[in-house]
């Protein structure tokens, strides 16, 4: 089930979609990894990513098989069907974590917190990187709609904050007092922080290739990732950020509102898909792949 050719969605003259607007933009994915990293950091996600996948060997490999098909339920026109496999591969996800709690998959606040975190990286990703400012009613509408993507994967509904001050309150509450340092977002933490000569950063490639990529990428992901967490997070796992930090964040953020004006949306959405279906070509083998 790739991510094909025509990924954006047509919206309704009368009511165009800000969710397919913000996920159908490349920014969407900057906030991707301190979303992952608080995700990892939920008990019964840390334990279950930990227990049924190769996490500790291949940290990235769950970015590259499940981002592009996320995104998909949101961009593609069958997203409601792709929504459903995707809960579907979540059934024999289940077990006893190291302090010997009980953990399932689809276990109600388990499986929303997901995607509770997805709806965070829209919503930091147009606060950080885009120069336009949301007003109180488009961020009702959009949480809105993330709620309507939510629905999609045929859960139950009893998680769901009802307006975004609800969902906002609800997810502070859950950074502040709910998430914890699990041993699989200790290891995020530590590639986060300081890079790793054993892991890669996309599903394919030569040692050159990855050698470069990492002079590339590692310090801009570093500084994007631990400046889009938010601050409570980086407080309570003391996780180090200085004033220097801040101020590089800041200046990426401010190149990706200046320097996104000058791409035409045609080309920034084509980038976007194409991104999306390489990686997902390269992960097709094992995507869907039944829980051990």
């Amino acid at each position: 089930m790739p991510v094909r050719s025509g990924l954006v969605a047509a919206d309704s003259p009368s009511s165009p979609s800000l969710l397919r607007r913000y996920a159908g933009d490349l920014r969407s994915l900057l906030p991707g990894a301190a979303a992952g990293l608080m995700q990892l950091m939920h008990p019964g996600i840390g334990a279950g990513v930990t227990e049924h996948s190769a996490f500790f060997d291949a940290p990235f490999d769950r970015i590259h098989r499940s981002v592009p098909q996320i995104w998909a339920t949101i961009l593609a026109p069958d997203g409601p069907e792709r929504a459903r496999v995707i809960r579907d591969l979540h059934r024999g996800i289940g077990g006893v974590d190291e302090l010997s709690r009980r953990y399932h998959a689809l276990e109600p606040e388990t499986f929303w917190w997901a995607h509770a975190t997805f709806t965070w990286e829209i919503f930091k990703s147009v606060e950080a990187f885009h120069p336009e400012t949301l007003t109180a009613e488009d961020r009702e509408r959009l949480y809105a709609e993330t709620v309507a993507w939510y629905a999609q994967y045929g859960v139950s509904m009893r998680p769901v904050p009802p307006d975004h001050a609800a969902f906002r309150s609800k997810f502070w509450h859950i950074c502040s007092e709910r998430l914890e340092l699990t041993p699989a977002a200790a290891r995020a933490l530590e590639i986060a922080q300081y890079g790793s000569d054993t892991v890669t950063l996309m599903p394919v490639g030569g040692a050159m290739v990855e050698r470069a990529g990492r002079l590339v990428a590692e310090r801009p992901l570093r500084v994007i990732t631990f400046g889009c967490l938010p601050t409570v997070v980086r407080e309570r796992f003391d996780i180090p950020w200085t004033a220097l930090d801040q101020a590089r964040f800041a200046a990426l953020a401010l190149a990706n509102r200046q320097g996104y004006r000058m791409v035409p949306s045609g080309l920034n959405q084509r980038a976007l898909r194409g991104m999306l279906r390489y990686i997902g070509a390269q992960t097709r083998e094992d995507r869907y792949q039944p829980a051990a």
